[in-house]
C-alpha cells in the first residue's frame, strides 16, 4: 500500500489496483473529495463485519443479498485524538432464528479488523529521507 499526497489535505491511497481518495470535510478545511482516514478506519471495521456475516449466511444456505452493516462512531475527548466508540448494526436480509443470530454474531466476532483492535499490532514508523531513498 502507498499513500500519496495530492493537494492540501487530499491523499490517494493505492491498494493493489485500487485508488481510494482520502480528504477532510469542508468544515475542517478540506475539499471533501473522499472520506477521512478515521471514517475509512471505521468503514474497514464495518466492511470486515459484513464479510464475516455474509460468509456465515452462505455457509448456512441463507440469503445474503441485501445484507447491511451500518456504523456509527464517536471521538474521545482530550488528547491523544482517538475513536472512543464504534457501534455496528447488522441487518440480515432474512429473519434469523435465535441459534442463527448467535452463530452470526460469533462469526462476526472473528472479524480480522475487530481482532486487530482487541489485540493491537505493534506499529513501526520510520522516517526515510530523500538522501536515504536514493
Amino acid at each position: 500500500m502507498l499513500v500519496v499526497h495530492r493537494e492540501n489535505d487530499a491523499f490517494a491511497v493505492l491498494v493493489r489496483d485500487h485508488v481510494i481518495h482520502v480528504d477532510q470535510p469542508y468544515a475542517a478545511g478540506g475539499m471533501d473529495r473522499g472520506p477521512t482516514a478515521v471514517e475509512l478506519f471505521v468503514a474497514s471495521l464495518a466492511a470486515c463485519a459484513a464479510h464475516y456475516a455474509r460468509r456465515y449466511l452462505a455457509r448456512h444456505g441463507l440469503p445474503a443479498t441485501g445484507l447491511e452493516v451500518s456504523a456509527d462512531f464517536a471521538m474521545g475527548a482530550g488528547s491523544p485524538a482517538r475513536v472512543s466508540r464504534v457501534d455496528l448494526r447488522l441487518r440480515p436480509p432474512a429473519r434469523l432464528s435465535d441459534e442463527q443470530i448467535k452463530g452470526m454474531m460469533a462469526a462476526v466476532g472473528r472479524c480480522t479488523v475487530h481482532n486487530s483492535l482487541i489485540d493491537p499490532p505493534r506499529i513501526g514508523v520510520h522516517l526515510e529521507s530523500e538522501a536515504q531513498a536514493a
